[in-house]
């Protein structure tokens, strides 16, 4: 869970700003294949800016993903950089994209950081473009060459299979 910040000197002073450092681990944001690595803080420089609406926060948010190879299941660690641009208002409206804001003047940006760096994270990752992933036949790791070669015949036509001794009898 990411601190929550005091905004109360922003609090009514539109036009006013400060900035926040975060350097604080995202614990339990993942997928089965990718996720943010739980004892690696993210990282973001934040400008929070008063509006007469609310607070808008800024800057850019950092983060190591673990991720897992969709096709071998090799892991392998990706860095992602997030533009944030979001709204904290203290009544927010249900069909909006605001954050609540705390009346008592402090912001929580644990879900904000949860959505921007949760859409990043890749639905299918690969260790690499051209990856051949595993045999499924024996499994093996194709890009080892940990598979010696299977003849793969399409059940469509497998009858046909059936038919070559006669051919070779002719």
């Amino acid at each position: 869970m990411i601190a929550e910040i005091d905004v109360r000197d922003l609090i009514g002073q539109p036009g006013s700003s400060k900035h926040h450092v975060v350097a604080e681990p995202l614990v339990g944001l993942g997928t089965e294949l990718a996720r943010v690595r739980d004892d690696v803080p993210i990282r973001g420089d934040l400008l929070l800016e008063a509006l007469v609406e609310g607070i808008l926060v800024t800057g850019t948010v950092t983060a190591t993903l673990a991720l897992r190879c969709a096709r071998c299941l090799k892991e392998f660690e990706q860095l992602v950089a997030v533009e944030v641009h979001e709204m904290f208002v203290v009544d927010p409206e249900p069909d909006t994209d605001d954050y609540p804001l705390d009346p008592e003047g402090s912001l929580d940006p644990d879900q904000m950081l949860r959505d921007v760096i949760g859409v990043e994270l890749p639905f299918s990752p690969l260790c690499r473009p051209e990856c051949q992933g595993l045999c499924p036949v024996c499994g093996g790791d194709r890009n080892l060459d940990e598979c010696p070669g299977h003849v793969e015949v399409d059940p469509r036509w497998a009858a046909l299979e059936q038919l070559a001794p006669m051919l070779d009898e002719n």
